[in-house]
């Protein structure tokens, strides 16, 4: 059995991936105290269920402390185990507030939004460190949908490497392990009106960067680094690593360089591709999302 156990802050977008994974067949459930998992993977298990996820966060945060023993002895039952928790800037959050008009769930009276963010962020701190964070400050639902289904569908037995394009001016992404800036040694094919409209999909933006560009340097040197040390995080037993490449507005360089990177490693890991910035651009993208082992 498959149990996804999914977490995050307020306003992340929690409802949403749960939903993504009950379209994918799982058997869910939405905010069970964490001392009620283990019965509920008992019962599913029973039930003959194949994939189960559970959501449990900060509203049940008296039991939320059991979770590590309850992954370790389901783990120990031969169940496939995949924590995921999710997590946004504090701009975005109270943005998504403020539109929806919904309270905080830890919100008490006289206090602020900002405020009861912050002390949410305090509950679930170390609950981030023991999961795969994703960082959906510039999230669109459906491209959170197609994340959350790539993840969960790689192979367990192997590191995952996750390759981000992103755009600085849009922040660095909070769940990045390693950052990669192409900004100053890279061109910008957004100077060359007829590539400006296009994306690092497209031909024109691939010819420019391999033929005006030292990107067939910075994408060697990339990969020589991640060679070297791969195996270490092999070795800590990580699930998943993010390779973050950013470049100015997250459409060219950025784009281009995470994808030859995911092709170059597809035989060896399973590999999740991820643009970030690239939200006119998400059917192509969704195709292109996954490369397995």
């Amino acid at each position: 059995m498959q149990l996804v156990l999914l977490s995050g802050v307020s306003g992340s977008g929690k409802s949403v991936a749960l939903k993504a994974l009950e379209d994918a067949g799982y058997f869910s459930v939405d905010n069970l105290p964490a001392d009620l998992i283990g019965g509920l993977a008992d019962y599913a298990r029973a039930r003959g269920e194949t994939k189960v996820a559970i959501s449990a966060d900060a509203r049940s945060r008296e039991t939320l402390g059991k979770l590590p023993g309850i992954v370790e002895r389901e783990r120990a039952k031969g169940t496939d185990v995949r924590v995921i928790f999710l997590d946004a800037s504090d701009e975005s959050l109270v943005r998504r507030f403020s539109e929806t008009r919904r309270p905080h769930p830890l919100a008490r009276e006289g206090q602020s939004l900002p405020e009861a963010i912050a002390e949410e962020r305090r509950v679930l701190a170390w609950l981030a460190e023991i999961g795969q964070r994703i960082d959906t400050s510039a999230l669109m639902p459906s491209q959170l949908r197609t994340w959350i289904q790539d993840l969960v569908v790689t192979d367990r037995g192997k590191l995952t490497l996750i390759f981000e394009s992103f755009g600085y001016k849009g922040g660095v992404p909070l769940d990045a392990d390693f950052v990669f800036d192409a900004r100053c040694v890279l061109p910008n094919p957004h100077y060359e009106p007829q590539l400006r409209p296009l994306s690092g999909h497209d031909a024109p933006v691939r010819e420019f960067l391999e033929r005006e560009t030292q990107a067939g340097i910075l994408i060697e040197d990339i990969q020589r680094f991640l060679q070297r040390w791969l195996p270490r995080y092999v070795l800590d037993q990580r699930a998943s690593l993010t390779i973050a490449i950013g470049c100015t507005g997250g459409r060219h360089r950025s784009v281009y360089i995470a994808e030859q990177l995911a092709e170059r490693f597809a035989s060896d890991y399973p590999v999740v591709l991820r643009h970030r910035d690239l939200k006119d651009e998400a059917p192509r993208a969704k195709r292109a999302a996954r490369h397995e082992a």
